[in-house]
């Protein structure tokens, strides 16, 4: 390889941070937030063992009760939760690494148990989605929505803003804007759940004006230089689709581009399956039309990461269920060691087991 193609394990200035590697820790939901949708004990000590990271995206996190769509995931709307995550800032920073909040509210994708006074959830369009949340400790279908009046739209917006100012007071070095996986702003994008005749539906432009206007208040509060977005532009995730993905993204990375976030990261395929769901749809063309750091996501091996990049088809990758087992990730993947098997009994809520407690490996001597 020569000395101008770049690796994996390069340094990468992403915004104000210099990164150490390429490798970043995808946005992993586990169930484990204290009452008060605090961050636990735990989490400071979980996140500090992965700070070997290039960049660690936390688990999803929700912007307000109305916002949330699981049980025992953490907040950052109060200030008992800003104490909460400072402290698990605090920890990665002292180890070296840097963090960013992702930004969260899950629209139809939640259960009235969860919802102020027991409402429904919210969403573009009174359309139930097709899959299940977990509620009581156990997976349950989710309650219907009901449509957003246009008047509701300006709140949540305000909601996104506040909680990245949140963020930072809470040691954050960013935000990433959760646009994917059939959550609420997917939901806006995505014609298989805006049925709205509305502002906020019908045309690409129109579908797309959450997105954009959640965009330009987190950035008039933090900067673009402090905030990123995660699409899905193919994935079926909770019961999402649109009719015609490409003209939809082409805008959408277009819109994006003017704001010169800090990265934009992108799932292939299916979320947590298949990279090949939708074989027409290009990525490429999405890439063609953003200037800024590309970050991919979804199935990624030490082979397919150290190939993207070498390649310059990604600046950053991200990795999700392989952070989980393995703390030492970037070590591992460096010396193309094994990795730990992964607990999939202790992916959702619990304790130390199967969040804290993998092994690393030995130092090299």
């Amino acid at each position: 390889m020569s000395a101008s193609t770049p690796s994996l394990f390069d340094s990468y200035r992403l915004g104000e941070m210099m990164l150490p590697n390429r490798i970043v820790m995808a946005p992993l939901t586990r169930n484990r937030a204290a009452p008060g949708f605090v961050p636990s004990d735990l989490a400071p000590d979980y996140y500090a063992q992965r700070a070997s990271a290039g960049l660690l995206i936390t688990e999803a996190s929700q912007i307000s009760q109305q916002g949330q769509g699981y049980q025992d995931t953490p907040g950052i709307y109060t200030d008992a939760q800003v104490a909460g995550w400072r402290k698990v800032t605090d920890a990665v920073h002292a180890k070296g690494g840097r963090i960013v909040i992702q930004l969260w509210h899950v629209g139809r994708v939640s259960h009235t148990a969860l919802q102020p006074g027991g409402a429904a959830p919210v969403a573009p369009s009174a359309l139930q989605a097709a899959t299940k949340t977990f509620v009581n400790n156990t997976f349950t279908d989710t309650s219907m929505p009901r449509a957003l009046e246009i008047g509701e739209i300006a709140g949540i917006v305000a909601d996104y803003r506040r909680a990245a100012a949140n963020a930072i007071t809470a040691g954050f070095d960013g935000v990433e804007v959760h646009a994917a996986n059939g959550y609420l702003i997917d939901q806006f994008l995505k014609d298989g759940a805006n049925q709205r005749t509305d502002a906020y539906g019908g045309s690409i432009a129109n579908r797309s004006r959450f997105l954009l206007e959640v965009m330009d208040a987190v950035i008039a509060e933090i900067g673009a230089a402090r905030t990123g977005v995660r699409l899905s532009p193919v994935s079926p995730a909770n019961g999402i689709s649109d009719s015609d993905p490409q003209a939809l993204f082409n805008v959408v990375i277009e819109e994006l581009d003017k704001r010169h976030p800090l990265y934009v990261h992108v799932v292939e395929g299916a979320t947590g399956g298949p990279r090949d769901v939708a074989p027409d749809f290009s990525f490429e063309a999405l890439r063609q039309r953003f200037a800024g750091p590309w970050m991919v996501n979804n199935g990624y091996d030490l082979d397919l990461a150290t190939r993207v990049v070498a390649e310059g088809k990604a600046d950053l990758v991200a990795f999700g269920r392989p952070f989980i087992s393995n703390p030492d990730l970037v070590e591992r993947l460096r010396r193309n060691a094994p990795l730990n098997e992964l607990d999939r009994d202790t992916l959702y809520g619990g304790g130390a087991k199967g969040y804290t407690d993998y092994p690393a490996l030995d130092p090299v001597a």
